[in-house]
């Protein structure tokens, strides 16, 4: 068992990674995100990453400041709200500057491969948290993005609050960079980043946690049942959530998992997510029927 304080708060909700509303002149729409944080935490969602989802990739670093502000002024006291740096290394540093006079306690470094190695992005990741002050959330989303024994320094040097582990696997069950991460890092600072499909086995059989869902924008009380299914270990249950889940989380992959679930969360009818931010396009209309679709079907039951 680890002693960081970040653990107590990772076991205690599902980590939603919401879709950040735009308006039509693709400025941050204060009203809708708010109308789906208040959603979020009507369900008993108290922890909100804003990361891939929301694009913070393609964050204006003009509004970067503002739209942090405003989303930590909606969640409240009582959710915690982690923002996301990068990916490039410049846009890191000014924005850890941004962050380190704000109310956050932790930030999560967007994964970036382009024009970038191993000893490079350590040592970025060291300059940032030096410069923001406060410890990163380390993105794990491609195989041996960083060895194990990076990840085992930065960790110890204390540079880390907690880790989203993502790599996607056929098996989830066979995941050797996952074994080898787990034997030199704490258990209890990994949480699954895939969302439900995965999410069992790695907590089950891995130990991590807890988990990060998009779709828990689309039914979080759901989503907060399959977390205490799994922290009862009433494994059926947790399994039959899951599978409510699954269609969606299978247009997700067949399609884009960022334009997707942007999507439907709108087609929830919580929230109006407004235009996809470029670099990324519009779903066709025969996509968004898919979605629309199986998004009336998930909400239809409580």
């Amino acid at each position: 068992m680890s002693s960081n304080p970040f653990v107590s708060r990772l076991r205690s909700s599902v980590i939603a990674v919401p879709p950040l509303a735009r308006d039509a002149s693709l400025a941050v729409d204060r009203a809708e995100n708010a109308k789906l944080i208040g959603y979020l935490k009507s369900g008993g969602v108290r922890t909100l990453l804003y990361g891939g989802n929301a694009i913070f990739y393609h964050i204006r670093p003009s509004e970067f400041e503002d739209a942090v502000r405003m989303l930590v002024d909606e969640a409240g006291e009582d959710t915690w709200v982690i923002p996301s740096l990068g990916p490039s290394f410049g846009l890191m540093m000014d924005q850890a500057e941004v962050l380190s006079r704000l109310p956050v306690d932790t930030a999560m470094v967007l994964p970036q491969r382009e024009v970038a190695d191993v000893i490079g992005i350590a040592e970025g990741i060291r300059r940032v948290v030096d410069h923001l002050g406060k410890p990163i959330v380390l993105y794990l989303k491609f195989d041996r993005w960083l060895p194990p024994a990076v990840v085992e320094n930065l960790v110890h040097e204390g540079r880390v609050s907690w880790i989203k582990y993502a790599v996607v696997r056929e098996d989830a069950r066979a995941d050797p960079y996952l074994r080898e991460l787990l034997q030199v890092v704490p258990r209890d600072i990994v949480v699954s980043g895939m969302g439900e499909q995965p999410a069992i086995i790695h907590m089950k059989e891995f130990g991590m946690v807890g988990y990060t869902s998009g779709c828990v924008c689309v039914h979080p009380q759901l989503a907060t049942d399959f977390l205490g299914a799994i922290a009862r270990q009433d494994w059926d249950e947790a399994d039959r959530i899951r599978k409510r889940f699954e269609p969606l989380e299978d247009l997700r992959n067949e399609i884009s998992p960022i334009r997707v679930l942007h999507r439907a969360v709108e087609y929830s009818g919580k929230s109006k997510s407004g235009p996809i931010l470029p670099l990324l396009g519009e779903l066709s209309s025969v996509d968004a029927e898919k979605i629309s679709r199986v998004v009336r079907e998930l909400i239809a039951k409580p």
